[in-house]
Order: structure tokens, then sequence, then C-alpha cells
């Protein structure tokens, strides 16, 4: 029968109190974990569940990491051409094709009537991605990227980097609005009808506030009445479902639609003013003449060609979702959503644009990715003051024809091009390098070389543009 009380004499040597007592502890055994503490830098040790191995995105999840969760993400996402290929597969045909119902049959038509370009449209819908491509463009946030590099106090950056983030929320009000509206429906719907009469009551008020632009009414609204009776819900229910996770992102979004007010702004803006190196540049422009400003840069993209495609797209794939489309349509559209924001990614050091279009009676489905500083103006002997080079990958799926991968590096008016075409145009690779020497030379550009290939594997963006990888020397925790 075991001792419970310890009333019995101990066995010599086998006291267990004295044995602990006795352990020697190492500051270099790995075996000891350490206590997990973010604002450390500690000893190695035997967890095993930070994964720091594998820096190439390979092998499970990453939950110690948002970067190299982004770079799994973007080896296992199919390409946006691949899937705008398979959207559209069919073509004219999958209007009417088996598992559409009429509305996103005609969603989908719409879209492929926009594809239908000529060089003028192509061009506006090009120019339209470059535009709606940064909100940093422009004069004054060249001023503020410049006054960044240069400033000489932590102090001058992080007030530029809150007047930006400022600016941001500002630029999204009317995207923050509708997250308000639709997080507080969702509310709604996973509460119980007793609950849920009064909070579709506030949000009507709140629709109501955002259709007249009172802000300060709906932070109010927000915050003296809505988080109070959801907290009231929660803990008298105990629901910790739905409702609570909806609340938090309710919260984030509350936050965002606070600091993008005129009046934080403006308030960011007035603190940059207020340093000597920006005081000369910034100090001329006045608080109106300012919100006329940042207004109107996003107002000039309104209706272009590019921003009427990507709504257009949009309201097709939330008919998808919402089960008026097949499960493979249903499936593509994901992929599609996926592949954008992962190619959108803060993590993303170059720029990327897709261009969907029937040119000629075929159709064409490409993605461009522009990296224009792939190197950084240096010169052979590591002198600064160099050519600057760019570079370009070009993904093309070209209708009966297939994949091509165009890299193109181009320094000065030097061109480097290398081309992997697909089985059936192989066979032409000369004519096509003509084609494009030819094209080049009618631009002013002097083609340095241009290979084409038959293509053995689609290039990865991490091959073409290893500037990607840099990511990994910043500090990212996954929360």
């Amino acid at each position: 029968m075991p001792d419970l009380l310890g009333a019995t004499n101990p066995v010599p040597g086998y006291d267990k109190t004295t044995v602990n007592r006795n352990i020697t502890v190492s500051p270099d055994n790995t075996q000891i974990q350490n206590v997990p503490d973010p604002s450390k830098v500690v000893r190695a040790d035997g967890r095993t569940e930070q994964q720091d191995s594998n820096l190439q995105g390979d092998g499970g999840i990453r939950y110690d990491s948002n970067f190299q969760t982004f770079l799994q993400r973007l080896r296992d996402t199919p390409s946006l051409a691949d899937s705008l290929s398979r959207i559209f597969s069919g073509r004219e045909g999958i209007v009417v094709s088996s598992g559409l119902s009429a509305g996103i049959a005609e969603e989908m038509g719409r879209l492929l009537e926009m594809l239908r370009m000529d060089e003028g449209q192509l061009l506006d819908f090009l120019q339209g991605q470059f535009k709606t491509g940064t909100r940093f463009g422009g004069a004054l946030f060249a001023l503020l990227r410049s006054a960044y590099a240069r400033a000489a106090s932590d102090g001058v950056r992080t007030d530029i980097l809150q007047f930006l983030k400022a600016y941001v929320d500002f630029d999204s009000t009317k995207h923050i609005e509708g997250n308000l509206l639709r997080d507080l429906q969702s509310m709604a719907d996973a509460m119980p009808a007793s609950w849920a009469e009064k909070l579709r009551d506030l949000t009507a008020q709140l629709q109501n506030g955002i259709a007249a632009g009172n802000r300060q009414g709906n932070l109010q609204l927000l915050q003296r009445e809505i988080f109070p009776y959801m907290s009231t819900y929660v803990e008298r229910t105990h629901d910790m479902g739905t409702p609570r996770a909806l609340l938090t992102m309710l919260a984030l979004n509350v936050a965002r639609y606070e600091n993008g007010s005129e009046e934080k702004l403006l308030e960011g803006f007035h603190q940059l003013i207020g340093y000597g190196t920006l005081k000369g540049q910034l100090g001329g422009i006045d608080d109106q003449s300012l919100l006329l400003l940042l207004r109107s840069r996003g107002a000039g993209t309104e209706g272009s060609r590019a921003v009427e495609f990507s709504n257009q797209l949009a309201s097709a794939a939330a008919r998808a979702f919402r089960g008026e489309g097949s499960a493979e349509v249903q499936q593509a559209f994901q992929n599609l959503i996926a592949a954008m924001l992962v190619n959108e990614s803060v993590y993303m050091p170059i720029n990327h644009y897709l261009l969907p279009l029937e040119w000629n009676g075929r159709m064409l489905f490409s993605e461009l990715w522009v990296d224009p500083n792939a190197e950084d103006g240096q010169d052979k002997g590591g002198a600064r003051g160099g050519r600057n080079t760019m570079r370009f990958l070009f993904k093309l799926d070209v209708q009966t024809l297939g994949l091509f991968d165009v890299i193109l590096t181009a320094q000065g008016t030097d061109v480097d091009v290398q081309i992997a075409c697909p089985d059936k145009a192989a066979p032409f690779s000369k004519q096509i390098g003509d084609a494009v020497s030819q094209i080049l030379t009618r631009n002013d550009l002097k083609p340095a070389r241009v290979a084409v290939r038959r293509m053995d594997r689609p290039v990865t963006l991490t091959e073409v543009f290893p500037k990607i990888f840099e990511g990994k020397n910043s500090v990212n925790v996954k929360i």
C-alpha cells in the first residue's frame, strides 16, 4: 500500500525530496525549455514548434512567422493565369453551361465583354492598374519617402508612418464602413432572435449615419451602444463562438474608422510640419488643400476600365460563393482570390499586374511582375551611380497555344529577353526571337540577347526575383 502521508521512515538514499534538491541545473542544457518571452532573445533549447530549419517555405504550416507563411502560400497558390483560364474555359459557352444560375452567368458574360479590347482600351486598362496599384504615388508621397530615408531620428520616421497609416484608413473609409455593417449583420444572424432584433435596429441606425456622413455620431453609436450591448450578450449567454469572434473584428474596424477621420489625418500632418526638415516643404499646404489632394487621388481612378473589371470580377466571385456557381467554378474563384491576396501581400517587394484580354479573336491571360530596382544601381566595380536594372516577368496563357514565360531585364537601353514557349510554339523559336528583336529595335531599345527555348517547367517567382526572400531578415511574429 502506498505511503501517502509519508508516516514511515524513508529508505536511506531514496528520499525524493533530497534527490530533487541535489539536481544540478546546467545553463547550457537544451532539454530545459525556455519560458516564451517575445521581449528577450534567449538561448537555444529543445523546442520544436519554431520550425526554424526551413526558410524556403516548405514543410508544415508555420506558426512563428508571418513571412514564412507567406512564402508557403506563394509556393502553393496556383497562378492567376491558370485560375482565370479555368473560370473562362469554354469562353462564351460558359455562360450557358450547366451548374450556373442566370445571375452569375450574366455576370461572367459581362466579364467576357470587358475582355474584348483594342490597343487604346488595353492601354487604359494597364494604366488604370498602375494608378490603383499603389496609394503612395505623387509628389507628396515622394517627398515623404525621401524624408523618411534621410531622417536622423526615429521620431521623424514614426510620425511619417503614423500619417501614412491615417491616410490609408482615411482612403479606406467606404471599405471599413462596409465591413462594419457586414460584421453586425453576421452577428445578428448568429444570435438568438430575442437578442438579434435590437442589434438589427442598431445596425439600421448605423447605416443611416453612414449614409448621412456622420462619422462622429457613428463612432458614438458603436462605442456607447453596440459594444456594451454585445458585451452584455456574451457575458450573459457565455457565447464564445461566432459573435465573440466577430466582435474582435468589429473592434479592429472601429479603431481604423476612428483613425481615418479628417481630424486624425490633419493631426498627423501638423505633427510632420513641426519638424524643421519638412516645414519648408510642407508648410505651404493648408488643411483644405491637403484633403482635396488626397481625395482626388482616389477619385482619379474611378470609372477606369481596370476598376470596372475588378469590381465585376468581385461581383461574380460573390455570386459564385453564394451558391450560384458550380463546385468547379467556386474552386476556381477560390484559387483566384487566394492568389490575388498572396500577390498583393505586404511582404511582396515587387509590383504585380493582371492582363486578361481577347486579342484578334484569341483569349490571353497574362500576369506581369515588375521589379523597378532589381539591382541597386552599382557598377561592376561596386561603386554607386551605375545604371539601374529593371526586371519583368510575363506569364502568358494563350488560347490554343499554352503557357509562355518571358523574362525581360533592362539596363538603360540594353535589353535581355529569355522566352520559354510551349511545345506547339517551339518549332517557331527563330521567328519568335526575330520578331521580339524587331519590336525592341522599333522602340529604340538594343536587344543585347534574345533567347527562345522550349519550356521544361514554368519558372517560379522566387527564381526570377530572389529579393522576395529578403523579408526573412525582418522581425515578424505570427500571433
